[in-house]
């Protein structure tokens, strides 16, 4: 199954026990594959290196690298969108889905929230994920 997940989703997956903790098991076991761009990618590096989060940059290396690089799928998105106006940077997670053929786009954000789906692409929150696909 193939899944982009919004950067505050992957970072709670890793970082924090709740309910997107659970997805981790899922990418390791490879129930779902995680699509990723570069611009993703480096929000990712980027969000994970906030001082709250206490992480060095060598934690946040072998963090990625052990945990997320492995189960991944590179994608090169060739079309910019312009869905989303309020956040724009938002648009890079949907460039992602849509390059890849993504089936779910899973995120707290919104306003990516409000467009529920996009060109057979559904939205859904962590919850409404794991209830949907049954996972």
């Amino acid at each position: 199954m193939r899944v982009v997940l919004d950067t505050n989703t992957l970072v709670s997956a890793l970082l924090f026990t709740g309910t997107a903790s659970r997805l981790v098991s899922l990418w390791q076991s490879h129930r779902i594959t995680i699509l990723l761009s570069a611009p993703i990618l480096q929000e990712y590096l980027r969000v994970l290196a906030y001082p709250k989060f206490r992480l060095g940059s060598q934690e946040i290396r072998r963090l990625v690298e052990d945990e997320v690089l492995p189960f991944i799928e590179t994608i090169r998105p060739r079309r910019h969108l312009a869905l989303v106006r309020r956040d724009p940077e938002d648009n890079k997670f949907l460039e992602c889905a849509v390059a890849g053929r993504a089936i779910y786009l899973v995120t707290g954000d919104q306003d990516l929230l409000e467009l529920g789906s996009y060109r057979g692409i559904t939205i859904l929150t962590v919850g409404e994920f794991l209830k949907e696909t049954g996972l």
